[in-house]
């Protein structure tokens, strides 16, 4: 077994490879350095190319197919680390010694195990429930059972915040008060319960470990059988197939699950993680931040694409059918799902590591195979018409939900899978904008009418 998954780590490097050689090394010098604001940007619908913030937890670059975590490229990442690894780079900015991953470890073992939220979650009818809606009710009944947020003493005082520019603050002015707008998610200091505070690393650490927990209760839910409760020797990846399938996963399965943990952590400043710093600047506090990213994340223009990847794969119904689908396809118009990204021009580097891993479990699955020989016919025909002509080629959803599938997963979970994920992404990104917090206020332009007479009721 330890061959087989330094058969994984091979084909990681060698997708690696190929990506470098087909790129330069110079990062973008207008997004790469520290911002003197005010800055002038040209801005789109949806705020595209707005500048929100600054961060160093993450970066992508989509002409050259690059996505950095605090510095490491994604490729060395997923071929050397682990996903509890990314978890505390992403959060504390560098990677851990021995002592401190080993000491994660154990607070994330000792935080999946939810029975009281797992009590709460089960009154719920979770199996007539969007897969999302209930991953997002499992977050605020994880909040009512771990902290004190819904207690009126334990609300953060508006004092304790510095510059928060409130509303009645016109959007004309600079900010006031301190050179520094600071403010950190605190609970009031005469509360000393040891119940979580909703702030800060340790509910940090909380949601990625139950947020997993959650998501493979609802799994079970929707299949008519009860939640197992998390192994406490067992890893993250490993332990979020072991709750799902009911049995443990081989040292494969673990280690293309935590590949593809890794790669979903973060990703610039998506819908998603947007929502949840947006809520978080709010001085709201970070369970209510993430429910805002699972949210944000069950669009259909944001998650789920992988889903209808497969359906799309099971229509088709071969790779001989393939050339005649896609001329029927382009002439219909229609989106082809897994393919083109709003930020990458080049090929997706999350998808140039999940083909090899798709391909390489298909090889092992009889009920695999015929998908993945379709999805790979389909990206030829792709990248030699689209790829060319638009610079439209697989992205990260594209064979996601083929590894996921050989993975024991079913397709409703595979957003809820995202989000297990992601929730690394979205905490460490929240606790850095409220270093320097301001609140969200983007404007609108009026193009409604102006001085209309008001007409009385009785007479319209």
């Amino acid at each position: 077994m330890q061959q087989q998954t330094h058969e994984i780590t091979e084909l990681i490097l060698a997708a690696a490879q190929k990506a470098r050689a087909e790129t330069s090394n110079e990062p973008e010098p207008g997004y790469t350095k520290p911002v003197c604001w005010p800055i002038q940007c040209a801005v789109g619908p949806g705020l595209e190319g707005a500048i929100a913030c600054e961060s160093s937890v993450g970066y992508v670059n989509g002409s050259k197919g690059w996505l950095i975590y605090r510095g490491y490229d994604l490729f060395d990442l997923c071929a050397y680390s682990t996903f509890e690894e990314v978890c505390y780079l992403l959060l504390h900015g560098r990677l851990p010694r021995p002592a401190e991953l080993l000491n994660l470890k154990r607070e994330l073992a000792e935080y999946r195990y939810l029975p009281k939220t797992m009590r709460l979650l089960m009154s719920f009818p979770v199996e007539e429930l969007n897969t999302m809606a209930a991953l997002r009710l499992g977050t605020l009944l994880m909040r009512q059972k771990q902290t004190l947020r819904d207690r009126d003493v334990a609300k953060p005082s508006i004092d304790s915040a510095i510059s928060s520019d409130e509303d009645s603050i016109a959007m004309e002015t600079q900010p006031r008060g301190s050179e520094r707008a600071a403010f950190e998610f605190t609970a009031a200091p005469e509360l000393n319960t040891g119940t979580a505070d909703a702030a800060g690393l340790p509910s940090c650490y909380r949601l990625i470990a139950g947020v997993g927990t959650i998501a493979a209760a609802i799994a079970r839910l929707r299949r008519g059988r009860l939640p197992i409760e998390p192994d406490p020797e067992l890893g993250h990846a490993a332990n979020f197939l072991y709750m799902i399938t009911g049995r443990r996963a081989t040292p494969v399965e673990e280690r293309v699950m935590d590949v593809a943990l890794i790669l979903h952590a973060d990703h610039g400043m998506n819908a998603s993680t947007f929502a949840s710093i947006v809520v978080a600047s709010t001085l709201s506090d970070i369970y209510f931040s993430v429910g805002a990213g699972i949210a944000a994340l069950n669009g259909p223009l944001h998650g789920g694409a992988n889903e209808q990847v497969v359906r799309t794969l099971e229509s088709i119904g071969g790779p001989e059918n393939v050339p005649a689908w896609f001329r029927q396809a382009r002439e219909e118009k229609r989106k082809i799902m897994g393919f083109g990204h709003r930020v990458y021009k080049t090929y997706d580097p999350r998808a140039r590591i999940l083909g090899p891993l798709a391909k390489y479990l298909a090889a092992k699955s009889p009920e695999i195979q015929p998908l993945f020989a379709t999805a790979e016919a389909l990206e030829k025909e792709v990248v030699a018409t689209l790829g060319v002509e638009k610079k439209i080629f697989p992205n990260v959803d594209f064979y996601s939900g083929l590894v996921y599938r050989s993975l024991g997963i079913d397709r409703e979970i595979f957003t809820p899978v995202f989000a297990v994920s992601r929730v690394a992404g979205w905490t460490a990104r929240v606790l850095e904008y409220l270093q320097n917090n301001r609140i969200f206020r983007p404007r609108a332009v009026y193009v409604g009418p102006m001085n209309l007479p008001y007409t009385p009721l009785d007479e319209r």
